[in-house]
């Protein structure tokens, strides 16, 4: 029998590992059977009911709780709860969407949860979860939109801590909004066909949901179905944005890259962006690795402009994501000119630079009124792989600036020679660090006469940053990252 193995793509997943899918279950007009007289049995059964079930309930003995419980009217209209004063038997499961039971001990856990699967019916023992085919999460219910969350049973009060802080940012007004959209579904798909103007179109009406803490106005509908009328006539028109992916961490990623990732199409990345990055992106977005690093084959740049167009013409919006900020060091220039002319929109998301998280991870300002007055971001290496030769070195050695490095690994022992040539003191304080603001950033001190030391302790594989200057100085070397945890490679230096 032949076995089909499915390719592997270059780069991270879509999705990290999850301990346990999150699903959204139909129940109304379903029979789900709950077993128990608890105060935990008779939450379920009534949040069951919520869902529209017919639920089954099974005891012996009942209380209080379970009689008051069965005199509410359900919320849900096609909800109904029937008491059986006696024990469930395993026949009672046959033909259940689901089996809840709260059982005083592991026999009858055990024996409950076999008989549910002998029935082939989902089941959950609460507070047991060995004997769980399912959970039920932490609910926030604004239903018609309900949200889940689930720690996979290692943290409720954790989970319930999260629920209340999501319930601060969901408005009540967002019921009816829902409400609303899920009546205007069936005639916007009709006047919209599947794809760039649709998406459009919903991501208006949710910017339209979150600027308000009112419900709906009355004629709301009508405005919105004439808007998209106006979209389902517009000619498909995508668009490029270039977005700066930060240094790594994805919590220094600006609000604006973030909606910029969950309302892409495509999303041409470079290697260095972070995959915590890339787990922000929308689900459905196409990821296509276009970087370079150590030697592995890319895109050529041509390629990348080529690839952007097409894609554009299609109606498609493509999100270049660079790593720092596009705009330095990150040849946006070339590919902004390249979509001007191809007259395809482009716009630009600013990212944080390495340099300025260099900085934050040192606790060290790069100006200074003391020590720099200036500051200037220099690339390390030409195109050919020496030190650039069009760089007015002379001027990178004044002493009253602060010198950062781009992509001088390679070239950092010729950067030293260079400034001491040109009159910059080899005891200037220089500071190398590779993979700045990620889990593997390594850090080095010394002077401008040992940079070529610190290259070979940090080495050059990873990208690297090195900063020159007498402002790095300004704080005591002992002092330790703003995290906590110095990591400092090479302890005398440190």
């Amino acid at each position: 029998m032949d076995v089909f193995q499915q390719p592997r793509n270059e780069g991270p997943a879509r999705m990290e590992a999850l301990a346990k899918l999150p699903v959204f279950y139909a129940l109304e007009g379903r029979r789900v059977v709950v077993a128990g007289a608890t105060d935990g049995a008779v939450w379920k059964a009534e949040l069951l009911a919520a869902c529209g079930a017919h639920v089954d309930l099974y005891a012996a003995a009942s209380d209080g709780a379970l009689e008051a419980s069965l005199d509410r009217t359900p919320a849900h209209p096609a909800a109904r709860m029937t008491l059986n004063s006696r024990h469930w038997a395993p026949a009672d499961l046959d033909g259940a969407a689901l089996a809840v039971g709260d059982c005083e001990d592991v026999a009858q856990a055990r024996a409950f949860f076999a008989a549910a699967r002998a029935a082939g019916v989902p089941v959950n023992v609460i507070d047991k979860p060995e004997f769980c085919d399912f959970q039920f999460g932490s609910i926030v219910n604004r239903s018609p939109v309900v949200v889940a969350i689930s720690t996979d049973g290692a943290a409720p009060i954790l989970a319930q801590t999260i629920r209340r802080k999501i319930e601060t940012l969901l408005p009540k007004s967002l019921k009816a909004w829902a409400v609303l959209a899920q009546s205007l579904r069936g005639a916007v798909n009709r006047r919209i066909e599947p794809g760039p103007r649709r998406r459009v179109f919903w991501e208006r009406f949710a910017d339209r949901v979150f600027s308000t803490l009112d419900t709906p106005e009355e004629g709301v509908g009508g405005v919105l179905l004439a808007d998209a009328e106006r979209l389902a006539g517009a000619p498909a028109i995508g668009r490029v944005t270039l977005v700066g992916a930060g240094p790594g961490d994805a919590e220094l990623l600006t609000l604006k890259a973030v909606r910029a990732l969950q309302a892409a199409d495509v999303i041409l990345f470079d290697d260095l962006v972070s995959s915590d990055v890339l787990e922000l992106a929308r689900r459905e977005a196409k990821r296509l690795l276009v970087g370079k690093r150590g030697g592995r084959e890319s895109c050529r740049q041509g390629d990348i402009n080529a690839m952007m167009v097409k894609l554009a013409r299609a109606g498609k919006r493509v999100v270049r994501l660079k790593s720092g900020d596009p705009m330095v060091f990150g040849r946006a220039g070339e590919e902004i000119a390249h979509l001007d002319r191809e007259n395809i929109p482009v716009d630009v998301v600013p990212g944080v630079t390495a340099a300025s998280a260099m900085a934050s991870r040192l606790g060290l300002s790069l100006t200074h009124r003391d020590h720099a007055q200036s500051l200037r971001l220099v690339t390390g290496h030409s195109r050919h792989g020496g030190l650039p030769d069009d760089v007015d070195w002379a001027g990178i050695a004044d002493r009253r600036s602060t010198t950062v490095f781009y992509m001088g690994g390679r070239t950092a022992g010729l950067i030293a020679e260079k400034l001491i040539g040109e009159g910059r003191s080899p005891e200037t304080p220089a500071v190398i660090m590779s993979d700045v603001s990620r889990p593997t950033e390594r850090r080095w001190r010394g002077t401008l006469a040992t940079i070529s030391e610190g290259i070979e302790e940090i080495g050059y594989d990873n990208p690297v940053l090195i900063a020159v200057g007498d402002v790095l100085s300004s704080r005591n070397r002992h002092a330790p990252s703003v995290d906590g945890n110095d990591h400092c490679t090479v302890a005398r230096a440190c």
